[in-house]
Formats: C-alpha cells, structure tokens, sequence
C-alpha cells in the first residue's frame, strides 16, 4: 500500500513520551516509502492539574520531513467538530489513531464517528485495560473502541484483551518496531564518561517514567540482596517521578542500599538517552504489569541484555536465557539473575542474540503488517 494519504491522530513532537516518539517514527517510515503523511497531534493533550511531571513538551529540534498538526484539544467538543472537518477536507485513505488511556476516549471517539464513512479508521491500541484503573474504564474504552474498523495491538496480552470489547475480527498483533532516533551507540567508557560515572563499578538501568506499575520498588528490593551488594552494583534510576518520590527514597534508605542508587530523577532528554543504555550492563524492567514497552526496544536498539517480569507482553519481546531473563515478580528471583548474568560472564552473549533477534523488529515491516490489516478492512 504505496503512495496512499495517511492520516496519524496521536502526540507527536514537540510533545514528549514513547508514543509521540512512536508516531513520529512512524510518519517517518511512511513519507519515507512515498506516502502522503500527515500527524493530528495535540495542542491540549492534558489538562495542567491531571499531569503529574514537569512539562509536556521535548526539548530539541522537530523531526525532518514530517508534517504535524498540533491542534486537537482533548477536553474541548467543539475543537472535535473543528478537527474532523479538517482531516475530511484532506479525504486520507486512513486514519490511524492512537489509543492508550479511557481519559482519551471522548476525544478520539467522537472525532472517529464525525469522520467520512469512506475513511477506514485503524487504531494502534497500546492498552485496552488500564494499568492504573478508575471508574468508567470499560465504558469509555467501549465508546472508543466500536468507532474503528480495525486494530493494530503491540503486545499479545492487549490483542486478547480486545475480545471483551469487541467481536470484530480485523485485529492484529504487530511487534513494537526498534527506535532510530536516538543516535548511534557508543562505547561503554564514553558513555561512562559523559554521565561522570566510574567505570569500576557495574551498573544496571531503571528507565523511562516512574509510576506504581513499574516495579521500581522490585529492583529495589532486589539490589538489597546481600548477594547482589556484594558485586558492588549501581542501579541506575533515570526517569521522572509520577509516583511518590519520597515512598521510593524512604525504601532506598530503609534497605540500606543509597550507595547502590544513581539517582537521575528527570525527564532524559532525546540526545540524552544513549548515554544511559550504553554505559549500562543490562536494563531492568521489574514491571508489576505492562502491555509492552518502548524501553525493551530502546534496549534492543543499542545492543543491551534485559531483565523484565514475567507480565503482559515483556516476555514475548525478550527470551529467556538468550537476549536476557525473564523472572517472577519475586525480588529473589530477580536477584538471582542479577548473580546468574555477572558471576557467568553472560553480558556478551546475551549481546549477540540482541544484535540477532532485533532484526525483527524493524519499521518497515510493522508498516507492512499494517497495510495488510488496512487492506482486510477495505474489502
């Protein structure tokens, strides 16, 4: 399906997060095959008072070649109404929208239905079931969910989870592509040195956005075990806090491990990030739940052995004993692999399967496998 006018509704640049950088990459490999591409992202994506970080917005230059809208408020009908003349005039071949909170669901679901009937509507749903619940979930995921002609899900876990809202069969399941845009990788001691950390010591990353549901206080846990301590191991937090801070503090020094903690509680910046995995040993997701991540494909992108819980879609993007290790949420046996990968020395093997396996999860073939879903629907 070349040459076609797609149509993206999701955030984008300069907003800031994995699925704006998801759907930039996207676009991306849609004007690179010749498509007409075009992104409806957010000049509202969230109120202030529902945010819990620092700032929406990346900092940094927009992607080259990509055109992007910001102009959906997501609390405001009438900018719905406005928005869905705007992409009927522009008569796309598709709209693909990106669906990953109930909070949303108002928004892309009624610009959905104002749409022209002649428009195919394909979501690309990270989540249907929430990680953080509240009321009206399923309401509102239903509201959204009977608005599309078919779905695109990222981890297996979401694909199954689509039956309990809808009986329609174009649904696909489509790998999480590896990210490009955070630069070439570099040597562990460069990486080392720009974050101005020792190179005697291991270390291990904690990325990305801080919330209950990832399992934070898991590694924690698990980096306490006197046998891990004993490797003289720095955990590596990088991300900003959504979730109490002063909870996650207060664990590091009950535990007696503050030695053991690199600290970097910000939002890390594009031009930033591969100095974190390239200085790293191995990556931990310790997620008490997920659908997939962007941090595992961040991880792949750069080479890097992973450590993640046997939850959601992790343990279908990482095997077991060959890219990394997939474990129980019990700290213990999280610990266990920690010893198991540096007392067997298995940091280079695990780096030639990543460099093998992540052939396989390039963006060109995630566009392929979206046509063919795009082309099941038109028929």
């Amino acid at each position: 399906m070349t040459n076609k006018k797609i149509i993206i509704i999701g955030p984008a640049f300069p907003l800031r997060g994995g699925i704006a950088n998801f759907n930039n990459a996207l676009a991306k490999t849609y004007h690179q095959r010749g498509d007409d591409v075009t992104i409806f992202s957010f000049s509202l994506q969230y109120p202030a008072f529902l945010f819990p970080g620092t700032t929406q917005y990346e900092e940094g230059d927009p992607p080259r070649n990509i055109k992007i809208r910001s102009e959906i408020n997501s609390i405001n009908p009438f900018n719905w109404l406005s928005v869905s003349k705007k992409i009927n005039k522009l008569q796309p071949d598709v709209v693909i929208i990106r669906y990953w909170l109930p909070f949303m669901a108002p928004c892309l679901g009624i610009i959905s239905r104002l749409l022209n009937k002649k428009i195919k509507i394909l979501s690309i749903t990270d989540n249907v079931i929430p990680h953080e619940k509240r009321f009206l979930d399923k309401d509102l995921t239903n509201f959204f969910i009977s608005s599309c002609d078919g779905f695109v899900t990222l981890s297996k876990s979401v694909l199954n989870e689509l039956s309990l809202f809808t009986n329609n069969a174009n649904k696909k399941f489509l790998p999480h592509p590896i990210y490009d845009i955070y630069g070439s990788k570099i040597s562990k001691l460069d990486a080392l040195k720009n974050l101005e950390l020792s190179s005697n010591n291991k270390h291990l990353l904690f990325f990305g956005f801080i919330r209950k549901y990832k399992g934070l206080d898991l590694i924690l846990k698990a980096i306490s075990d006197k046998r891990v301590r004993n490797l003289g191991i720095k955990l590596i937090i990088a991300g900003e806090f959504y979730d109490n801070k002063e909870y996650y503090l207060k664990m590091i020094k009950s535990l007696g491990i503050r030695d053991n903690i690199i600290l970097h509680d910000q939002f890390i910046n594009v031009n930033k990030v591969k100095n974190y995995f390239c200085a790293v040993d191995m990556v931990a997701q310790t997620y008490l739940s997920a659908t997939q991540s962007g941090v595992t494909q961040i991880a792949y992108s750069f080479d890097k052995p992973m450590l993640v819980t046997n939850v959601g879609g992790l343990s279908e993007i990482v095997e077991h004993n060959k890219v990394g290790y997939v474990t129980s949420k019990d700290p213990s046996e999280i610990a266990d692999s920690i010893l198991d990968f540096y007392n067997n020395n298995r940091e280079s093997f695990f780096i030639k399967n990543t460099r093998k396996a992540k052939k396989n999860f390039s963006w060109e073939s995630f566009v392929e496998g979206v046509d063919t879903l795009i082309e099941k629907v038109r028929k």
